[in-house]
């Protein structure tokens, strides 16, 4: 009975230690892959950045589904759709990516592609780009703030606090 607890146990371990090795591998060939498709994209090569970065993004990449947002929110390679620009935007955003959180803040400061603009939305978006690190996400915090009722800005200060605590703990 010991030998069979030990021999499961090595087989956890070792399963363990691939698993560990499969992480610190993978987010190598990632950002290769992840700069292959920037590349490309520099090069106007959209049509082939993008698939180079669906299957990271499928992977749940933020950096690659931050990118495809791009290419749908500007029409790069794919027609302009903002509906999945937001979509894709959304995703990354809820990964903390800075970027995409700007993103979503736009899209909430114009409306466009959602059913009407909604400035506290915005200015929660911003405000979480901000804490994450997006230096332009507090110029468009300053701004949005401007055109808000103190009401506003209260509801917004609260989605905030709801927000912060579970997407950035340390800070």
């Amino acid at each position: 009975m010991e030998t069979v607890f030990i021999r499961r146990r090595n087989a956890s371990l070792s399963w363990l230690l691939l698993l560990i090795i499969g992480l610190l591998v993978q987010p190598a060939h990632a950002n290769s892959a992840l700069e292959q498709a920037r590349d490309l994209m520099e090069q106007s090569k959209f049509e082939e950045a993008r698939k180079s970065l669906a299957p990271l993004a499928r992977s749940g990449n933020a950096d690659a589904e931050e990118l495809i947002g791009v290419m749908y929110a500007m029409g790069l390679g794919v027609p302009r759709d903002d509906v999945r620009a937001f979509e894709w935007y959304l995703r990354a955003s809820m990964k903390g990516h800075p970027g995409a959180q700007s993103g979503i803040g736009w899209y909430y400061e114009t409306g466009r592609g959602l059913p009407a603009p909604d400035k506290v939305r915005a200015y929660l978006w911003y405000t979480l780009s901000a804490i994450g690190g997006d230096p332009d996400a507090a110029v468009s915090q300053e701004e949005i703030v401007k055109k808000m009722t103190k009401d506003e800005i209260a509801r917004a200060l609260a989605l905030v606090d709801d927000y912060k605590v579970w997407m950035y703990p340390f800070r």
